[in-house]
């Protein structure tokens, strides 16, 4: 299988906590064997419901952080005037002052090195985070985690998305599905770009309106095509419509809705897809994962069959 045969799903939404990675996993049981890649690296939970077992463990490496070799510092304090981050740490003992840098400060821009009298002061590469790859009771998984303050998450994004598909390529499997991370930032680019079909799933609130607005436009600028779902739409029946509405006046297709069910909820807190809960949601969500299924096999149902589980 060459990687022009493996279609991508990327799960996206403007903010967090709007059910992506519920329906992540849900998908996952619901497609059979699939490549996984949890591309939410600043607060990566799809290992929470689906349980991988790690099988390969990488570091990840990005970026610079400055290092003063207290041996050869002369004390000037050239550093601690030119960083505008406040990455400099002065500590005045009395007897002596002695110069440090602050990690969780330090924005690698390398001015402290550049400019430093005495060439004292050292620019190694970081360790950002680390990431997977773990098997699943669904297929391979790809996963990471990022560093407290570090940067790149996007290329960490990348990172993940390319040994996803590196897998999914060698194991022959035909379908990758991404967990992605929220808002329209660079992390959410590198999930996206190149992608098959991108999911965005809102809720029937006038931020989730916009949010889903500023969210597909960014994918249409990516030239990725874009299907919509609407959870808790019970909630608010009329934004709900509207948000369908304005969807499809940007191209986007509804493929579905999914009403409030507090045995989602239930569901998270086991650790566990609500599939395995049962209900109205687990029923949706069967219904939402054939439309999406078909859309990204090229068998697009007509539109009165999407618009007839729209209930929900």
């Amino acid at each position: 299988m060459s990687r022009h045969d493996i279609r991508e799903l990327v799960i996206i939404s403007g903010k967090g906590g709007t059910g992506k990675t519920s329906l992540t996993a849900a998908f996952a049981s619901l497609a059979g064997r699939v490549v996984l890649a949890d591309c939410d690296v600043d607060a990566a939970d799809l290992h929470l419901l689906l349980h991988p077992e790690p099988e390969e463990h990488y570091e990840f490496r990005s970026g610079h952080q400055a290092v003063i070799r207290q041996e050869d510092c002369t004390r000037c304090g050239d550093c601690y005037e030119r960083c505008r981050f406040e990455g400099i740490r002065r500590e005045d003992t009395g007897a002596d002052v002695r110069y440090t840098v602050d990690p969780l400060s330090c924005e690698g821009c390398g001015v402290c090195v550049d400019w430093c009298p005495a060439a004292a002061i050292d620019f190694p590469e970081c360790t950002a985070g680390e990431w997977y790859v773990s098997s699943t009771p669904c297929g391979p998984m790809v996963h990471a985690k990022l560093g407290i303050a570090a940067e790149n998450s996007g290329k960490l994004v990348s990172t993940v998305r390319r040994a996803a598909r590196d897998r999914a390529e060698k194991e022959g499997i035909a379908k990758l599905i991404i967990d992605g991370p929220p808002g329209i930032g660079c992390p959410v680019i590198a999930s996206i770009t190149g992608t098959s079909l991108a999911l965005i799933i809102t809720e029937p609130t006038l931020s989730g309106q916009h949010d889903l607005v500023r969210v597909a436009r960014l994918a249409k600028h990516f030239n990725v095509p874009v299907a919509v779902c609407v959870n808790k739409w019970d909630i608010n029946s009329e934004l709900t419509e509207s948000i369908e509405a304005v969807a499809l006046s940007m191209g986007a297709r509804p493929v579905g809705r999914i009403g409030y069910d507090r045995r989602m909820t239930e569901a998270q807190v086991a650790g566990k897809t609500v599939l395995d809960y049962g209900g109205a949601a687990a029923e949706a969500i069967r219904e939402i994962w054939c439309r999406v299924a078909s859309m990204l096999d090229g068998t697009v149902p007509d539109a009165g069959a999407a618009e007839s589980g729209n209930g929900g």
